[in-house]
């Protein structure tokens, strides 16, 4: 078992409130940090009927059993606790009482936040960032990572990829969406995740996408927002600022996990990556995946990434808040370093004063330093980030257009 970035800021957390809510996809390994971080602590998994039971017909006789504190796993399974753990919580007037685990597509943070306001931290966690995956024996091939993902339980028990994606899909689909309760046509449902994964890295075209699945766009536009609540795709929304009206305000579509993109649209082996037709949409999902995993590892649930596209047909992969403004970031799945990957960029900087720097993130092993940009490997990227982070340096001039 490994550490998991997030960790610290978990435990850092649970001394200064009274609980903590973990949320997270299925399978990323949310029961597994919380029962590590917290070993002295007793368990609990709503999940099982007999222990679901109990708290639903005397909360609180179930929560009288843990005085000194527990990990209630999956807790959305019984949301009527969060009113009974709120009336413990201001009667005991203590921090480190409750570690609270769940998936979001049951609407968990809107129940938490609702009842349990000012007294409960929320972390999320996605699957394995890219340094998590290598310290559980993962490969760092980008072919290999394109194919595999990133889901704990892959490397954990030595699962061969497809398989394991194609039983996680089986049961998100069978337990998850049913229990969900508005989607009723699961092979339309089918194919149109197939159809998001085969636009990753594109604007959401909900007309498109419903007419491709041949459902309705509000249907789209519901399960769109399905996928992205149970943590399978993410909208990474466009930048915008008042003052420029020519940018897109069409947010673009990314899975939270490659490897489950890579098996819907049928990869079953990472000898197929290399000349796949959406290998550079893959890799730059990945990327643009292994920033929100920093941020969210960091205790960073504000998530104020965006990407860059004007009307005139300049547009940047991704932009990072650091403390001096914004780090354009343009990614590359290729090798070899070629001298146009730096254009987008610096046309950016030259029109956009808030750019103080410019990063190529691609494909190869080797990082380089340009003279007004940095090179780096995709599996650099997060020390990079965490250098942004922790600097502060004097934002450099700029020529405006």
């Amino acid at each position: 078992m490994i550490d998991r970035e997030i960790s610290a800021h978990l435990v850092r957390l649970f001394a200064q409130y009274p609980f903590v809510t973990v949320t997270g996809p299925r399978q990323s390994g949310k029961t597994t940090l919380c029962r590590s971080a917290f070993a002295g602590l007793d368990y609990a998994n709503l999940e099982a009927p007999h222990v679901r039971d109990f708290a639903v017909t005397d909360p609180q006789g179930f929560l009288a059993q843990y005085s000194n504190g527990a990990v209630l796993d999956e807790v959305h399974r019984v949301p009527d606790l969060l009113s009974y753990l709120q009336v413990l919580s201001d009667e005991v007037g203590r921090n480190s009482m409750f570690v609270l685990t769940g998936s979001e597509q049951f609407g968990l943070t809107g129940a938490v936040s609702q009842s349990l306001a000012g007294r409960t931290a929320m972390l999320r966690l996605l699957p394995f960032s890219l340094a998590e995956r290598r310290a559980a024996g993962a490969g760092s091939g980008v072919d290999d990572l394109i194919y595999s993902g990133c889901y704990p339980r892959i490397f954990d028990r030595g699962l061969n990829p497809t398989e394991a994606l194609a039983d996680y899909w089986a049961t998100y689909v069978e337990r998850d969406v049913r229990r969900i309760g508005a989607i009723r046509d699961l092979d339309a449902f089918r194919r149109f995740a197939k159809l998001c994964a085969g636009r990753v890295g594109q604007p959401v075209n909900l007309s498109q996408l419903g007419a491709d699945a041949g459902v309705t766009q509000p249907t789209a536009a519901e399960w769109l927002a399905v996928l992205e609540a149970s943590d399978i795709v993410f909208r990474l929304q466009p930048y915008s600022t008042k003052l420029r009206k020519r940018l897109t305000r069409t947010p673009k579509l990314y899975f939270c996990d490659v490897g489950l993109a890579s098996y819907l649209i049928g990869i079953n082996h990472p000898d197929q990556v290399l000349t796949h037709p959406l290998r550079g949409p893959l890799f730059e999902n990945t990327a643009v995946i292994e920033a929100v995993k920093h941020r969210l590892n960091a205790a960073d649930r504000l998530l104020n990434l965006t990407f860059y596209r004007d009307r005139h047909g300049v547009e940047v992969d991704l932009l990072y808040p650091t403390a001096n403004g914004l780090a354009a970031i343009e990614i590359k799945s290729g090798q070899t370093i070629a001298s146009d990957w730096f254009n987008p960029t610096r046309r950016l900087a030259q029109s956009l004063p808030e750019i103080t720097t410019q990063v190529v993130v691609y494909g190869g092993d080797e990082p380089q330093r340009r003279s007004d940009a940095t090179v780096v490997p995709l599996t650099a990227l997060a020390d990079l980030l965490t250098t942004l982070d922790n600097t502060a340096t004097t934002p450099p001039a700029h020529t405006n257009n």
